[in-house]
């Protein structure tokens, strides 16, 4: 079922026409009392004001932002969402739907990532109606209905990806935040078109390992932090060395042998790589002795 334009007249001329008619029906009443050989005419008028009465009913507001589903008997008869004052049948029941864009945060859901890994996750999620006859009539509540949807979508998504990169490039619920929201919207939309709402934008908003391997995760990242950072010390430190032995083979400041060569570079490395700050040491003999 899709939406479809109401039938229904501007408010205030309207208004103005019944006003009109009202008067012509009071009017009707008091000289119909004051001709006592006319007494249809009282009664007449009476009936016309009854009628009024039922008509005004019809009357309606329509505020920014919203539309006025209407149904006639049961039946659909159409949505109306221009703004104002409206007036249309009066055997027309109606109900308003906001057309507002709204949002709401899911639960903190415990899932399990693509390495099986028990993480909590949620997220935002901005939407609006866009169909108010499917919101209405497809779905029994279109707002809880956009909510549990938006977080078996959300479960679904966290399912597909890794919480941390690896070194196959994999892309991660941490590391790859553009690409994981956009899933995660596609993932919505798919589930909520059925109920004529639209996803505008849809977020991270928590992302965490669960507290039961939450410690044991930070530990590995920190090794993990610690064994690259620890490489990259190790190659710089390689790289000065080599330059040092260089530079001075090249301005022949020191003829050094290979043994020389070696005690050399592992004095530089342990400076270079050391966590601490290093001794000096005067060597008042030789290197042989």
């Amino acid at each position: 079922m899709n939406e479809r334009p109401a039938a229904s007249l501007p408010g205030i001329p309207s208004l103005v026409v019944l006003f009109f008619i009202g008067l012509i029906a009071v009017g009707t009443v008091l000289k119909g009392a004051d001709m006592h050989g006319q007494p249809l005419m009282p009664f007449a008028g009476a009936i016309l004001l009854g009628f009024l009465a039922f008509l005004a009913k019809g009357f309606f507001q329509v505020q920014p932002n919203q539309g006025q589903v209407m149904q006639l008997f049961g039946r659909y008869s159409g949505t109306e969402r221009r703004e104002g004052l409206r007036w249309t049948n009066p055997f027309y029941s109606r109900r308003p739907v906001s057309l507002r864009v709204r949002n709401f945060e899911s639960s903190r859901l415990k899932v399990n990532d693509n390495d099986g890994n028990p993480i909590e996750i949620a997220a935002i999620v901005v939407w609006q109606v866009v169909d108010t006859a499917e919101a209405v009539f497809c779905v029994n509540d279109y707002e809880n209905f956009v909510q549990i949807q938006s977080e078996s979508a959300l479960r679904q998504m966290a399912q597909s990806y890794a919480y941390d990169t690896h070194d196959d490039g994999r892309p991660s619920l941490r590391s790859h935040g553009d690409e994981v929201n956009n899933h995660l919207g596609r993932e919505i939309e798919a589930r909520l078109v059925k109920a004529g709402v639209q996803v505008v934008e849809a977020r991270i908003s928590h992302l965490a390992y669960a507290q039961e391997i939450a410690q044991a995760m930070l530990q590995r990242q920190q090794a993990s932090a610690i064994v690259a950072a620890r490489t990259r010390i190790v190659e710089g430190a390689v790289g000065m060395v080599a330059l040092a032995l260089e530079q001075l083979r090249e301005q022949g400041v020191v003829e050094l042998d290979e043994e020389r060569k070696a005690a050399m570079v592992s004095n530089l490395l342990v400076v270079l790589c050391g966590d601490r700050s290093t001794q000096p040491v005067v060597n008042t003999g030789s290197l042989y002795s």
